[in-house]
């Protein structure tokens, strides 16, 4: 039992951050509430809608999937006598009837009845994937394999590691600069503070904040190519696997970056955002991910809360250049608008929640679990 529990924490993280996004999708953007004059749940007993589109079919289905393949992998590496497709199903069905009910109260958002049923229809494909994978033994394969290669508290890791290649599509003032916000956190506070004498006690900046340095911004890149590398560094085993998970995050990193470009300009430019600075940048990043795997599991995540602390004091102290304002209208132009507010969250607040979950195991990681992890490393 005490592996199935070490096992289950991989997946449910990444379940209840998924959960709570279908949250924000589906009471986004949270205002003029209002009682319709309807039961909440009237959409149920509504005729079926006439007119939709391939598209509202797609991302319906697509939004829900995840969330039962999650549930239903998680089920079964934690309670395998448990019915994971119908629970992942039951699940989904009240998380979507629940949307669906409270949207009756957004004048913004139109509940239907065929979206729930699409809904569902997602999760239980998502959950019928995840029993399918199970039955051919490819996650007991995952499961020997996460034990050779990651120390038995890794599911918080990974589940930040999965997630920062969905936070990189969201357009950055600096490609790899996730958690710039505090020129958007001051404009904010300062257009609701608007018509109040709380305005003019707020304190003003003598100082107007600058575009960063090409050095800077070099520097910025480099060390958020670096941050994923640090951080698996903590809880891979062996320095040859330190290499390899290094190539993936920063490959990956790369990818999703350069699908980001697509979806905001178009395919044929998607690798527009290159710059001479992005370039060396990932050669440095390169560089030291070489070099940083030879250090100890403990040295490495010390050294990824310095290099997080010093790249959000340098994006949070400058400000987006001109042509950053116009991106974002070029993206939420787009019809990817509708997971708009899931992506800008999460390249808002990923080096956030890295920090609490440094700071959080630097605090409990003792050098006893340090040299576990380095006798682990030198074994053959």
């Amino acid at each position: 039992m005490g592996t199935l529990t070490r096992r289950q924490t991989a997946v449910w993280p990444l379940f209840w951050i998924y959960a709570v996004l279908i949250v924000y999708a589906s009471l986004y953007p949270f205002d003029n509430w209002r009682f319709q004059g309807l039961v909440s749940w009237s959409f149920l007993t509504a005729p079926w809608p006439r007119y939709w589109t391939g598209f509202d079919v797609f991302s319906n289905v697509l939004g829900y999937a995840p969330l039962g393949f999650l549930l239903a992998l998680a089920v079964h590496r934690s309670r395998r006598d448990w019915p994971a497709v119908v629970m992942a199903s039951l699940v989904a069905a009240g998380l979507s009837l629940s949307m669906e009910s409270l949207q009756m109260f957004l004048p913004v958002r139109v509940p239907s009845n065929l979206d729930t049923a699409l809904n569902v229809l997602g999760a239980w494909a998502g959950a019928v994937v995840a029993q399918g994978l199970a039955w051919v033994g490819l996650i007991e394969r995952w499961s020997r394999f996460k034990d050779r290669w990651f120390e038995a508290e890794a599911s918080g890791a990974l589940a930040l590691l999965a997630i920062w290649p969905l936070a990189l599509l969201f357009p950055a003032p600096v490609p790899f600069g996730l958690g710039h916000v505090f020129e958007r956190l001051e404009l904010t506070w300062v257009e609701a503070l608007q018509g109040t004498p709380w305005l003019e006690w707020w304190p003003v900046r003598e100082v107007e904040l600058q575009p960063l340095l090409p050095i800077t911004e070099t520097v910025c890149i480099a060390l958020g190519l670096l941050l994923p590398c640090l951080l698996a560094y903590g809880v891979v085993r062996r320095r040859e696997q330190r290499w390899a998970i290094a190539g993936v995050c920063l490959t990956v990193g790369w990818l999703a970056s350069a699908l980001s470009a697509a979806l905001t300009y178009g395919p044929v430019h998607a690798w527009v955002w290159v710059s001479p600075e992005v370039f060396r940048g990932g050669v440095w990043a390169v560089g030291l991910a070489v070099l940083l795997a030879l250090m100890s599991p403990r040295l490495c995540w010390v050294l990824a809360l310095a290099a997080l602390v010093l790249q959000l004091s340098l994006l949070n102290m400058a400000s987006a250049d001109a042509y950053f304002a116009m991106t974002l209208q070029t993206w939420e132009q787009g019809r990817f608008i509708r997971f708009h507010g899931l992506i800008q969250w999460l390249g808002w607040l990923w080096p956030y929640a890295l920090l609490v979950y440094l700071v959080h195991r630097l605090s409990r990681v003792g050098p006893s679990h340090a040299r576990g992890i380095n006798a682990a490393q030198t074994r053959p």
